[in-house]
């Protein structure tokens, strides 16, 4: 993922404890690991001073996106330069003006912003989130869409999946690229690349043993299924 660069087929895995995991992550093939950090729901999967440390010590054959939920340009700024890290995925309910802020200030940095689809509860948001994608296209790289929990008030990382008609109409009306998440596993992630037919997709959960850690198994299917689903919606 690189400023001003169409992408497609790319395999995001986030929830990242340690390098060791990060670099298995990278030998079964995965091109981006998410680093969730300073969030209003979940823990920490590590602290920040390690989450740098893993940063500045990665192979170049792998991309480091950090997860949080700011909607401050300058604390987005300060975060961004203090773990040494050029990709951010924001989660916060940040506002246009802000995004455009940020995007003043940090021209390098490239910019994912999340579209949380609520299908559960309070209905189908799916117009509000193409208007979003009209008012934050200008200032952004790439969107990803997650699933809302009402049980927990989780945007993201919920380990569930959300109404895929959703993301594809995004996918389908948005200028920038679009990556899938929300409760992929090896099982699903086919079918989810047909039906939605993403620029990318995005696990946490979906590739975890019982004890919560990446488990190689799970990620080299997860790979490999998303990889078959990415080839069969290829364009010539």
């Amino acid at each position: 993922m690189r400023r001003g660069v169409p992408f497609s087929g790319c395999i995001q895995i986030a929830g990242v404890h340690d390098e060791d995991e990060a670099r298995l992550l990278a030998r079964c093939g995965v091109h981006a690991v998410g680093l969730p950090l300073r969030l209003p729901v979940n823990a920490e999967d590590l602290e920040e001073a390690a989450a740098a440390r893993l940063v500045a010590g990665l192979p170049p054959i792998i991309t480091p996106v950090v997860i949080t939920y700011m909607d401050d340009a300058d604390e987005a700024d300060a975060f961004c330069t203090m773990l040494g890290v050029r990709h951010l995925q924001l989660h916060g309910t940040i506002r246009v003006d802000e995004m455009a802020r940020l995007r003043r200030l940090r021209p390098d940095l490239y910019i994912i912003k999340s579209l949380v689809v609520r299908t559960r509860g309070k209905g189908d948001n799916g117009d509000a989130l193409i208007r979003d994608v009209q008012a934050f296209a200008p200032h952004v790289d790439a969107f990803i869409t997650d699933t809302f929990d009402p049980e927990t008030g989780a945007s993201g990382a919920t380990g569930k999946t959300h109404d895929w008609a959703v993301s594809a109409a995004l996918v389908h009306c948005s200028p920038r690229p679009v990556i899938l998440a929300g409760g992929l596993h090896p099982e699903n992630v086919r079918d989810a690349v047909l039906r939605v037919r993403p620029a990318g997709v995005d696990a946490h959960t979906g590739v975890e043993g019982p004890g919560g850690r990446k488990d190689e198994d799970l990620v080299k299917r997860f790979v490999a299924e998303a990889r078959a689903g990415f080839a069969l919606t290829a364009t010539p």
